[in-house]
């Protein structure tokens, strides 16, 4: 007899193996970078993702001066909402202002 556990894995006299778990189809790097810039329309966007799963944003906007990074990434999940841990796996920021931006670029 099965019995599920809390783990993602299922014990058939105490044989642990592991249960597939049905995923959420994960989003393109364009759809991300359409959901954030209308959450954000004034920010610049870039999305990017070498698998489809794991993705990098670069978010450049004048609405995070003055704010801390958390405070930051707070305004951009915001515009994700449920869509973070599901569609979206795993979500790498990198979130500037322009003057921010363009002293990195300088360099």
């Amino acid at each position: 007899r099965l019995r599920a556990l809390g783990s993602g894995c299922r014990a058939q006299s105490g044989i642990m193996s592991p249960v597939s778990i049905p995923r959420s189809p994960s989003l393109s790097p364009a759809e991300i970078e359409h959901l954030i810039m209308q959450g954000l329309p004034a920010a610049e966007v870039r999305v990017s993702s070498a698998d489809g799963a794991h993705f990098e944003a670069l978010i450049i906007t004048d609405l995070f001066a003055g704010k801390r990074p958390l405070a930051r990434h707070q305004l951009v999940y915001a515009t994700l909402g449920e869509r973070i841990g599901r569609e979206i796996h795993a979500l790498s920021l990198r979130t500037l202002t322009p003057d921010e931006w363009q002293r990195q670029t300088a360099a």
